[in-house]
């Protein structure tokens, strides 16, 4: 039996604020805007090339508390400057060696060790990783 991932639940404090960072900032496609009533709305994006997407939901109780979720790419310079020039506050490149983290990519540039992170304007934070065999 296959189990997968489908949606993740982004909760934030202005859906209409997160939609727009989602879509034009860090360019996710959106799927699904939804309105049923004062206080029910789905808003459904999906990451370019990715079988699973976001859902925004307003929760004034958690916005932000959302961590650690990680978007897979086969260039991490190619995307930070995406990224960069969209106005993303991505920081620098970095890998993990014995000491800990350090500046740049991975000199190997072994799939799964090069890493930039972002967070929305809410503060859920992505870490964006490089995989350089990722195909479409």
């Amino acid at each position: 039996m296959d189990w997968k991932l489908e949606l993740v639940v982004v909760p934030v404090s202005d859906v209409d604020r997160a939609k727009a960072f989602y879509q034009e900032q860090v360019g996710f496609h959106v799927d699904v805007d939804h309105r049923a009533g004062e206080d029910f709305r789905i808003v459904q994006l999906t990451p370019p090339g990715s079988a699973c997407s976001i859902t925004l939901m307003r929760n004034t109780e958690a916005p932000g508390s959302l961590q650690g979720l990680h978007l897979v790419v086969t260039d991490i310079e190619a995307a930070r400057a995406e990224l960069v020039e969209r106005g993303v506050p991505a920081t620098e490149i970095y890998h993990f060696e014995q000491g800990g983290q350090v500046p740049g990519p991975d000199p190997a540039r072994a799939d799964y060790a090069s890493f930039l992170s972002f967070a929305d304007p809410d503060g859920n934070g992505w870490q964006v990783q490089e995989r350089r065999g990722v195909s479409g």
